[in-house]
This record gives C-alpha cells, sequence and structure tokens, in this order.
C-alpha cells in the first residue's frame, strides 16, 4: 500500500488531522526560510500530543544543517527520520547510521548521476524510504507546488523505494500513483488552505485519492 507523508505540519490542530486523514508519515520542517518552519519546541510540544493519539512515522525536514544541528533536533524532538533536502552529501548522509534520506530534485532537463543516487540510497540501508524525488525550482528548496518529472521518478522507482513529492494534490496524486509507481507520495502545499495552514478537507482527499490511483493501477 502506498504510504502517505504530510509534510510541513505546523500546529497541533494540523497534526492531528493529518493522523486522522489517514498519513503514515508526519513532516516537521526546520529550514527558517520556508513558510513551513517550525521552531524545535513547537515540533516536541506538537509530537508529545500526537504519541496520546497513536503511532506515526515523524521527519524532521533539513536544508544544509550541520550534522551536530540535525542530530540535536531529532534527539529533542524524538524525530524518527531526517530528510535532507539541500546540498547534503553522501558522506553526511552516512553520519546518521541509516536514519536518514536524501532528496533529489529532478526535472525533465536535469541529469543526476547513477552512480550517486545509488550511494545516496545505500546510505539508506536498504530500509524505505531510500530517496524522496522533488521537482527542481531554482532557489527553492522543496514546497514550490512545481511538479516533479513524473517519467523520470518511475524510472527511480523501479530500482528504489522512493517518496514522490513536487507539485502532488487531491487532483492529481492518483495519477501520480499510477503512472510512477512509488513507495509514497509526499504532500505539502497542495493540501494547504494557505501556506503553512493544513486544509483538513483537502488531506482527506488527498488520502482517499491515493487509494484510488491505487484501486486503478
Amino acid at each position: 500500500m502506498t504510504k502517505i507523508k504530510i509534510c510541513g505540519i505546523k500546529t497541533i490542530r494540523d497534526a492531528l488531522a493529518a493522523m486522522e486523514a489517514g498519513a503514515d508519515l508526519i513532516g516537521f520542517n526546520f529550514y527558517k526560510k520556508s513558510p513551513r518552519y517550525v521552531e524545535v519546541g513547537m515540533c516536541r510540544n506538537i509530537m508529545s500530543v500526537m504519541r496520546q493519539r497513536g503511532r506515526v512515522t515523524c521527519v524532521g525536514v533539513f536544508v544544509n544543517a550541520s550534522i551536530v544541528e540535525i542530530r540535536a533536533t531529532m534527539e529533542t524532538c524524538g524525530l524518527g527520520l531526517a530528510q535532507l533536502h539541500g546540498d547534503e552529501t553522501v558522506e553526511m548522509l552516512n553520519q546518521f547510521d541509516g536514519k536518514a534520506f536524501k532528496a533529489i530534485r529532478l526535472s525533465t532537463d536535469s541529469v543526476t548521476d547513477s552512480r550517486t543516487l545509488a550511494d545516496f540510497a545505500e546510505a539508506r540501508c536498504g530500509i524505505a524510504p531510500v530517496l524522496l524525488i522533488d521537482a527542481s525550482v531554482k532557489g527553492i528548496y522543496g514546497g514550490s507546488g512545481v511538479t516533479a518529472d513524473w517519467s523520470g521518478a518511475a524510472e527511480l522507482a523501479k530500482k528504489y523505494p522512493l517518496l514522490l513529492a513536487g507539485g502532488l494534490t487531491p487532483e492529481n496524486v492518483a495519477q501520480a500513483v499510477r503512472r510512477v509507481d512509488p513507495w509514497g507520495v509526499d504532500v505539502a502545499s497542495g493540501v494547504e488552505s494557505a501556506p503553512g495552514e493544513k486544509d483538513p478537507n483537502k488531506m482527506k482527499a488527498f488520502v482517499q485519492a491515493v487509494r484510488d490511483g491505487q484501486s486503478q493501477a
């Protein structure tokens, strides 16, 4: 069954709504330039409430942060995974003992070295997801609302259990699931009423659309 990650959670209300909608993974963005940025203390508070309601994998999203900062944030909040969404190297990824995965920004005119992709995947120790595929937008590290290269992502999905991100919405995610057949899908702006504000109805519609896409595959 396709996993669903709802990313960019900033409030307890949105976190609980995402869980109720059926999210398998919840993402917290620690990149200060993002409209979805959440402070470490707030994330810790949100997660303490979430733990009382059920179990879900929590992921911290980092952009060009230091190893020390990432580890400290993960420990303080109790995060299960780190998503490295900047220009991090394979060597850096290897410092997290399989608890971090790399986001790759993919476009129809981009060329990503297959050996580098394999190295990024290996650093995850074979545990899904091993990569996240996002759209390539100059100067923007995710949350752009731009659709990724589904054809390129589909080829990578044959080799790696990956999360597909980039411009996914309740209206197009079923098609994306059928086209790419990813391990999971990742949504942020596509289920918002305003930047950083999640819409409970859109989250429910997104999850339902993913399930519909699977049944039609």
